[in-house]
């Protein structure tokens, strides 16, 4: 990466969809590809490509294109993803369920240590083999287990409170899926997921998609 550049959160973002569809070319045995035929499988264009990929120093050879295994294992060290990482749920209902056993198939260096839970009548369960533990002892926890990343399936009216907890306990990052925006010390990395923001697009788009085809139907 070069000193002291600062990388935009819409390249960083980019970034894990390059990684996966160069996964899916290592599995067809492709050995390079160029940028152009980047461009056309993903999607964005060849230029935004070269010039998001720049941002961590050069990659490709002019005339030769990108090493397929090369440009992975680039990617996911820029990610942080060539190292395992420690997280815990806190919020033991459905979605909380879903996050663990989400994580517990498709992890790929995410390994989740405990379940954190308020509720007597779920703490004790195993989820996947993981334990749900008592939030009260949350802290000690992450304290004696070196936890990396906290992942927050509360109500927006309990969120703030354990990321504040979180943050006392010493994470580096959070997860947050509560419908509300936290507030962390800059140290902590922060990531909002808003599910209703991403169906929200998805019904604009629906019905752009649907006006524009009546509108082409009435001409």
């Amino acid at each position: 990466m070069k000193e002291n550049a600062k990388i935009s959160n819409a390249v960083i973002k980019r970034l894990p969809r390059y990684r996966r569809y160069l996964r899916e070319l290592q599995k067809k045995g492709v050995d390079k590809i160029s940028s152009n035929e980047f461009s056309s499988l993903i999607g964005y264009t060849a230029s935004q490509i070269r010039q998001d990929l720049k941002n961590f120093g050069g990659f490709g050879q002019q005339g030769y294109g990108y090493n397929v295994n090369g440009l992975y294992t680039e990617i996911s060290a820029i990610l942080g993803l060539d190292k395992e990482y420690k997280m815990i749920v806190i919020g033991a209902g459905n979605l909380g369920q879903a996050i663990a056993n989400y994580t517990y198939y498709y992890k790929a260096g995410f390994v989740v240590s405990g379940i954190f839970e308020i509720n007597p009548r779920l703490i004790g369960m195993r989820i996947n083999d993981i334990q749900v533990f008592d939030y009260e002892n949350l802290v000690d926890f992450v304290e004696l287990n070196n936890i990396d990343i906290g992942i927050i399936c509360t109500t927006k009216d309990n969120a703030q409170e354990v990321a504040d907890r979180l943050s006392f306990a010493g994470v580096k990052g959070i997860w947050n899926f509560a419908p509300v925006d936290l507030e962390v010390p800059s140290h902590i990395a922060l990531e909002n997921v808003h599910i209703s923001d991403s169906l929200h697009s998805l019904a604009y788009h629906i019905n752009k998609s649907q006006h524009a085809k009546e509108e082409q139907e009435n001409k």
